[in-house]
């Protein structure tokens, strides 16, 4: 049972994938749905299933960003190395945020990791000749995939480099999935539910903190250097902790501990700002409304207002069953 659910989960992914093409106009705003789904899940990895509210994201991502523009403007790398090359940078990145943050807990562990971010943040705006200051790293292409100097792939188009975009999805979202319903993934719920219990257990407790740590910097900085592909530029705001902030609310938009629920919050987001900022100059103003119309009364986001609505009609389809019966019986 809990592998057809699991399954479920991973067909709706596929599905979004597919259906975005044939409903958005736009193969970027595709792409930007389907990367930032990709942060929100290495958010949902830390806050939902290991219950670690951080606001160092935003280091992981940029950190992404910046190392697949160097490796592209500077000395050209091939995508594929670039992409490898960004993701270690994101696991040693979140290694040593994740060494220091996880010595606490609670309001403490917050500070910190917005402290990290800070600090990350004027490295960037300070460090000009790597990273470019407050001008970002400019220039950065879209080279095609090649193997063995074989071209596979040509990304220069919208729709094409949504694909490729798309194929990272459904592999990162697979492999977070195998993550969190392997026995890891469940001691990850126990530390959640009970850090001090797991720890009596016998669990290392900071050893799965910094082992979640290191995938949800790997993901997020993939997600990071994905986006400086798609704008052409790894700019500045992309480590501040504003970035961190915007992952974090796309996460409880669509809600913790289902990794289908961060598709959901990314795609709610990035459409409603993309709609709400045509309507109207001052449209975050209108998006803060809807948040906080979110969290006063959608507290369990978007896939638990989902959930409900499908029990809902599930109870309401066993009631009405049993009544046609009976009424077929006594009118044969």
């Amino acid at each position: 049972m809990r592998t057809i659910k699991e399954n479920y989960q991973l067909l709706l992914a596929i599905a979004v994938v597919f259906i975005m093409p044939l409903t958005l106009r736009s193969g970027l705003l595709a792409s930007e749905v389907l990367i930032f789904a990709m942060a929100v899940l290495g958010c949902n990895l830390l806050l939902g299933f290991t219950g670690l509210l951080s606001f160092g994201q935003g280091i992981f991502f940029g950190m992404g960003s910046y190392a697949l523009g160097v490796m592209l403007v500077r000395y050209d790398w091939a995508l594929l190395p670039t992409l490898a090359f960004a993701i270690i940078v994101g696991v040693v990145s979140a290694l040593f945020v994740g060494w220091f943050a996880i010595r606490q807990r609670s309001v403490y562990f917050v500070l910190l990791t917005l402290a990290f971010a800070q600090m990350f943040y004027f490295l960037a705006y300070t460090l000009t000749d790597i990273t470019g200051g407050d001008n970002g790293l400019l220039g950065v292409p879209r080279p095609p995939i090649t193997v063995f100097g074989l071209e596979l792939m040509v990304l220069e188009s919208p729709w094409g480099f949504y694909s490729f975009v798309a194929v990272c999805f459904i592999i990162v979202f697979w492999f977070l999935q195998r993550v969190t319903t392997s026995l890891f993934g469940r001691t990850l719920l126990a530390i959640r539910d009970n850090e001090l219990r797991a720890a009596a257990v016998g669990y290392s407790v900071k050893g799965f903190k910094l082992a979640v740590f290191a995938i949800s910097g790997g993901v997020t900085a993939l997600a990071g250097a994905l986006l400086a592909m798609m704008a052409g530029i790894a700019p500045l705001s992309s480590i501040e902790y504003h970035t961190s902030e915007i992952i974090l609310v796309m996460t409880i938009i669509g809600g913790t501990s289902n990794l289908f629920a961060s598709l959901l919050g990314a795609a709610f987001y990035v459409l409603a700002a993309d709609w709400l900022s045509s309507i109207w100059p001052r449209w975050l103003l209108m998006l803060g409304v809807l948040l906080m119309l979110i969290s006063l009364y959608m507290q369990q986001g978007l896939w638990g207002v989902l959930e409900k609505a499908w029990k809902g009609l599930r109870r309401r389809r066993e009631v009405t069953l049993p009544a046609t019966v009976s009424e077929g019986e006594q009118h044969p």
